[in-house]
């Protein structure tokens, strides 16, 4: 039997720490969060992919949502938000995972993607011309979130003036809010997007995204009511995370890494490519989301047992240096293919073309205007968010030239 070890305090801060010593007793660990949550940890690559994937593990959080009190010394834990934010695609299993997929996928594809880069371009462009040499600014809030908040409510068609009050509503959400922010949260997120979806479906079908979602069939069968506020949600939400963590963690090492930012300088043809190694070596997700067992599962010789809370780290699984050579260094030369940073199988993540796109304009446009923008703070001083889930900073503060 594993024994039980407590993640430390500062967990969220280091996690690779704690996951090299964790990797090195096992591909799966029973461990107690900082909060007191009681999970089976996986930090091994090989052994990722199979929790990623074993039908044995569910994702269903309507019947699996009780084990977070069952297993926490907590007692907030296990808060749901707003029914109507959580009946969306990652909180499912299949059938009805198979289902929304095939009607949401029918509305995001690859043509429709594609087609926003000018689009994307344009934002981008807008967002660094207000941006001058010299400028001490935090390119989290002046540059990374702007972008990929501002491409999401266009695609959803949501009026870019409501966008401060999703990232604090996304931002309680996300990291540990207490349980009183979290519900009135999601309660003011789920009121707005129920008002919008309504707007949407009374109007005549157009050709933008949103639109397409909400008058999508397949063989007579549609999205309800709830199931296009949940997908909203996710897609809102999940839209613009990931890709302002993205941005963000991947300037953050290249300023770290001087040599690896002057072959970006040298030669930007490079960066669509090196896209894949900023994902590997920190991700904008740390832990994927909510995952039990509902029969016991054998991970490496180690059997977890039925019913228990599975934490599979994306950030973990991707430096293990029994799948990447040197995995803590960041290389964007690197063939880093194989990452699990979007997921992998059922869950991969369905806009993982959407937020390659934006990364891709984002670098590009940032070291063509200011390519010898430098860190405006000591590395070590800088604050990683209060969450599990998401890796991301909470300011990166440059200096632009």
């Amino acid at each position: 039997m594993t024994t039980l070890t407590q993640l430390p305090d500062d967990y969220v801060q280091n996690p690779h720490e704690v996951h090299d010593l964790l990797r090195a007793e096992g591909p799966v660990k029973e461990v107690r969060t900082p909060r007191g949550l009681k999970v089976w940890l996986v930090t091994r690559y090989d052994e990722a992919k199979i929790a990623l994937t074993d039908p044995k593990v569910s994702k269903d959080v309507a019947a699996g949502g009780h084990l977070m009190q069952v297993h926490s010394t907590d007692p907030n834990a296990g808060r749901v938000l707003d029914d109507s934010l959580a009946v969306h695609m990652l909180n499912l299993d299949p059938p009805h995972h198979t289902r929304l997929r095939k009607l949401v996928t029918k509305a995001f594809t690859a043509r429709r993607v594609e087609k926003m880069r000018p689009r994307v371009e344009e934002i981008s462009a807008e967002l660094i011309a207000k941006l001058n040499d010299g400028d001490v600014v935090d390119l989290l809030e002046t540059f990374a979130f702007p972008l990929p908040i501002t491409v999401i409510c266009e695609l959803l068609g949501i009026p870019i003036d409501n966008r401060d009050e999703f990232r604090e509503w996304s931002n309680q959400l996300l990291t540990f809010g207490t349980s009183d922010q979290v519900r009135a949260a999601g309660e003011a997120m789920a009121g707005f997007l129920y008002q919008h979806v309504g707007k949407v479906q009374a109007a005549e079908p157009d050709d933008t995204f949103f639109s397409a979602l909400v008058h999508a069939t397949d063989a007579g069968d549609r999205l309800s009511t709830e199931e296009l506020v949940s997908m909203a949600f996710l897609l809102l939400v999940a839209g613009h995370e990931t890709t302002v963590n993205l941005i963000g963690n991947a300037v953050f090492s290249l300023l770290n890494n001087p040599d690896q930012l002057q072959i970006l300088r040298d030669k930007p043809e490079l960066i669509p490519a090196s896209t894949e190694e900023f994902l590997r070596l920190e991700g904008p997700i740390n832990v994927a989301t909510f995952r039990y067992t509902k029969e016991p599962l054998e991970l490496g010789g180690i059997t977890v047992p039925a019913d228990e809370i599975l934490m599979v780290s994306l950030v973990a699984a991707n430096r293990d240096p029994e799948r990447y050579e040197n995995p803590d260094q960041l290389d964007v030369t690197r063939s880093a293919q194989g990452h699990v940073a979007f997921g992998h199988g059922l869950h991969f993540c369905l806009g993982a073309p959407l937020a390659r796109l934006e990364f891709d304009v984002a670098l590009t446009q940032l070291l063509a205007r200011f390519p010898n923008l430098e860190l405006a703070a000591e590395p070590e001083t800088l604050v990683w968010r209060d969450s599990t889930l998401i890796r991301g900073l909470h300011t990166l503060p440059v200096r632009l030239a």
